[in-house]
């Protein structure tokens, strides 16, 4: 009995050696092979050409930056030629945009990141539920914590006259993605849980056209792509801008058609490469002594913006509508924020608020390769792995674990019964 327990402590200390190597290994990147082996601009610029000759994508455009300012940019098309004021949807990458917007809106005085938001509303109302609707606020909307548990994910439409109006989209979502209920509602209790919700966007555009007086498309411009030149930027589809929007492909080389959405706020942003240069350049005290927020919002609120609302495990992963990548020096994070949708859209925005570098891809045609190439260049800046990356990375770290217990167990008993045997034989 001492001999079998024996085999057990061995296997289970082993175990949890292993384990800890995987982890740690998996942090570190030791177990993913980057599309380059150098951070340096114009070798990770020819890998990820080296890539883009191998997968399908529609139309890319990249924008490595240096000190606030870009310092090489990539496009490639399989229809019309893409440029750096090409026009594309970036679906989910919209909430990064908005929550700015969010935040000139608390500065303005109109709404405060704490009142609860039925103070707001008087078009739609949260739906009875047995948890507090009052402890819904515009902070816990923005870092998705409110408690909704709607899982949106839109999946828009293609005739514009089938938009829903904002009130029976939160009632109900007819574009609703698939296996989602659509229905906007407080689920678990606020505040308990991070639980992503494109809902509850959806909701802070109807806060802001409530509060504002102007429909959420209006207020965007008039507050922050006009005061920043962002001249390609706009959540509602505007058809002066039909010469210059992206062609839109499905993974297998089709055409795929134009989406449009009620969900402006969460999933409906068209922008240009150019136009979110801009932007990144929103975080940052630029080259020519223009301060962060470029006087059209105040650094606090953006500092705010990539303040850590939920962490896992000690680490940070979401603020204020931004996701936070990893952790980097003088308690910053690279931030930013993804977008993914269906037909294959991805877009990706990393900034680091340190050093002022980072990289902006806006794509179609391919489900991933955006988020792909921006965890690469965080990877190959930082040496660590990003929060998307840590979580493509998880089921191989589930599969080493499990090989490697059985490993250790096969081993340990062998060794065992080998042992005991050549005992035997020389007794």
């Amino acid at each position: 009995m001492k001999r079998i327990l024996k085999y057990i402590f061995t296997i289970v200390l082993l175990s949890i050696l292993w384990g800890g190597i995987v982890f740690f290994g998996t942090l570190n990147g030791w177990w993913h092979q980057p599309m380059s082996k150098d951070g340096n601009t114009d070798p990770f610029v020819k890998s990820v050409e080296k890539e883009l000759e191998k997968e399908f994508v529609g139309n890319f455009a990249m924008a490595i930056m240096k000190d606030g300012l870009p310092e090489k940019e990539v496009f490639q098309s399989a229809g019309k030629k893409v440029d750096k004021n090409t026009v594309f949807q970036v679906a989910s990458l919209s909430k990064f945009v908005t929550a700015v917007g969010i935040m000139k809106l608390v500065e303005l005085g109109k709404i405060d990141l704490d009142t609860p938001i039925s103070k707001y509303l008087t078009r739609w109302k949260l739906p009875p539920s047995e948890f507090d609707n009052e402890q819904v606020t515009v902070r816990r909307l923005l870092s998705h914590t409110a408690g909704l548990t709607d899982g949106l994910g839109y999946s828009g439409f293609e005739n514009p006259a089938a938009v829903q109006t904002l009130e029976a989209s939160l009632t109900k979502a007819a574009d609703a993605d698939a296996g989602v209920s659509g229905i906007v509602k407080v689920g678990i209790q606020p505040n308990s849980d991070w639980k992503y919700s494109g809902g509850g966007f959806t909701l802070l555009q109807l806060i802001v056209e409530e509060t504002s007086g102007q429909s959420f498309d209006a207020f965007m411009k008039s507050n922050l792509f006009q005061p920043l030149n962002m001249d390609s930027s706009t959540y509602m589809w505007d058809d002066s801008l039909n010469n210059r929007l992206c062609d839109f492909f499905n993974s297998d080389k089709t055409v795929a058609p134009h989406l449009y959405y009620t969900s402006l706020a969460a999933t409906s942003l068209y922008t240009s490469l150019s136009d979110l240069e801009v932007f990144f350049q929103l975080f940052l005290t630029g080259k020519d002594g223009a301060p962060i927020g470029r006087g059209v919002i105040s650094a606090e609120s953006l500092k705010l913006l990539r303040t850590t609302h939920w962490d896992i495990m000690g680490e940070g992963v979401y603020g204020l509508g931004c996701m936070l990548y990893i952790d980097i020096e003088n308690n910053e994070d690279i931030f930013g924020h993804d977008g993914k949708s269906t037909p294959p859209i991805n877009t990706a925005i990393r900034i680091n608020p340190v050093t002022g570098d980072g990289i902006i891809i806006l794509e179609t045609g391919n489900p991933d390769l955006a988020t792909r190439v921006a965890s690469d260049w965080v990877l190959l800046k930082t040496g660590k792995v990003d929060t998307l990356l840590f979580t493509r990375l998880l089921g191989k770290m589930t599969t080493m674990l499990i090989f490697g217990v059985l490993f250790i167990s096969i081993f340990v008993i062998g060794a065992g019964i080998w042992r005991k045997r050549s005992k035997n034989a020389v007794n």
